[in-house]
């Protein structure tokens, strides 16, 4: 019997020989040892928010929904199992006067599947998230369970913060966290052109900055989150509804499949899409700022650039877009992230931008994805570990310059690839 796996967008399935649910890092580790006896390979999954085939495996699943508690709280180190959705963190966290510094727009990923693939947030001053990780325990392909943190075995905490599932599974982070927070967000409809003209302020001058295009247009959607000392400003919840529900998913996915059965439709949408939105300021918890719900699926691709090179790969991706044989549906995103020193973080030793496009499941996107993906290489571009991306190992070896020492320790973790499938083939060698 075989079990079948779909991630979030539909566009990666798997037909497992069989699925594992370990409670412990010792069962974990028996779970390994059975699969490298009988021959067979090993990928943990998360939920399935990643849009590569990264999880993919006819060998053993390993799912970690029964390794999802809190271990401790110890001050501001927090230290959970790696199976833990982000969602159910946030509010751990909250209920302990505790939050993560930064987070992306969604919360339904675990937290070993966001820090695995350099899931980032937006903001000049920060990190990808796994710049939190204070320390971490992996069970590696011979059952045994490692330990790092910057001190401790400082080799691997610098790979395995970052490690696409190829050295090993994670069974507990521990997590830097900052005290409870209040975000100030400001929305808002804008130019293009008074985005580039004050772009340095935007990203210097706010805590989190961050803009959407929306294609055919000269339309962005700004938004800004600032740090505050109380939520004075609630959002009312009928505006949160008719915003992060109504409009952005039951209206948005309307547009979209409007669009896919009538592609004549998509320029004047995106037009008034562009104009019809209107500002809006709040204040909330900040894990409410930062993540929204998103229910309208679509495939990605996202690159981070050397934010020098943030303007040239964004007019060429417009010119992209505008000779395409087909439409594009969803805006471009672009954030901002800090310099870190995580062996394959797409921030390794650099300032970043990130653009990241989007397709609506089941439209054609490969063209428009490997056009982009043509235009950001040359320019320093790494792709984001989520997301899709056509790239070989002997491409990345260039953009990574900690990629061979990457490499050479998994090498030495799992010499025999019991954690390998055809991706981590692809990109790692």
């Amino acid at each position: 019997m075989t079990s079948p796996w779909a991630n979030w967008a539909g566009n990666q399935r798997a037909n497992a020989a069989r699925v594992a649910h370990p409670s412990s890092a010792a069962e974990l580790g028996e779970v390994l040892a059975a699969a490298a006896a009988d021959g067979l390979r090993v990928k943990a999954v998360g939920s399935g928010h990643s849009f590569t085939p990264a999880a993919v495996t006819d060998g053993v699943r390993v799912e970690l929904d029964r390794m999802a508690s809190l271990v401790r709280v110890n001050g501001d180190l927090v230290t959970v199992q790696a199976g833990m959705p982000l969602k159910v963190l946030n509010a751990t966290l909250a209920a302990h006067g505790l939050a993560m510094p930064n987070l992306g727009d969604i919360d339904a990923q675990t937290i070993s599947g966001a820090l695995s693939t350099g899931t980032h947030g937006t903001g000049a001053g920060f990190g990808c998230l796994s710049t939190f990780i204070a320390g971490l325990t992996l069970v590696t392909a011979d059952g045994t369970e490692l330990s790092c943190s910057a001190t401790d075995n400082p080799d691997l905490f610098n790979a395995a913060r970052v490690n696409i599932g190829a050295l090993g599974v994670l069974s507990t982070v521990t997590l830097r966290c900052a005290p409870a927070f209040t975000l100030r967000a400001d929305e808002r409809p804008g130019a293009l052109a008074d985005v580039w003209s004050g772009l340095a302020e935007h990203v210097g001058q706010n805590d989190h900055f961050e803009f959407y295009w929306f294609p055919y247009t000269d339309r962005v959607q700004m938004k800004r989150n600032n740090r505050v000392p109380a939520a004075d400003s609630p959002l009312p919840g009928w505006r949160r509804w008719l915003d992060d529900d109504f409009l952005s998913n039951s209206v948005f996915g309307t547009a979209c499949r409007l669009g896919k059965a009538f592609p004549a439709t998509v320029r004047p949408i995106s037009r008034i899409s562009a104009r019809a939105l209107s500002a809006r300021t709040y204040t909330a918890a900040s894990h409410e700022v930062f993540c929204t719900p998103r229910r309208v699926r679509f495939v990605e691709m996202e690159y981070g650039l050397p934010r020098e090179a943030l303007r040239e790969a964004f007019d060429g991706l417009r010119a992209i877009v505008d000779s395409l044989p087909y439409k594009i549906q969803f805006p471009v995103e672009v954030r901002f992230t800090a310099a870190d020193d995580i062996w394959l973080s797409h921030g390794h030793g650099r300032d970043n931008a990130y653009i990241a496009v989007h397709q609506y499941a089941g439209a054609p996107f490969e063209e428009y994805f490997r056009r982009f993906e043509a235009l950001a290489t040359p320019l320093g571009g790494r792709p984001h570990w989520g997301k899709m991306n056509f790239r070989t190992a002997e491409s990345l070896a260039q953009a990574y310059p900690r990629f061979a020492d990457f490499t050479a320790l998994r090498d030495k973790l799992d010499p025999h690839r019991l954690f390998a499938n055809a991706y981590t083939e692809r990109v790692l060698g």
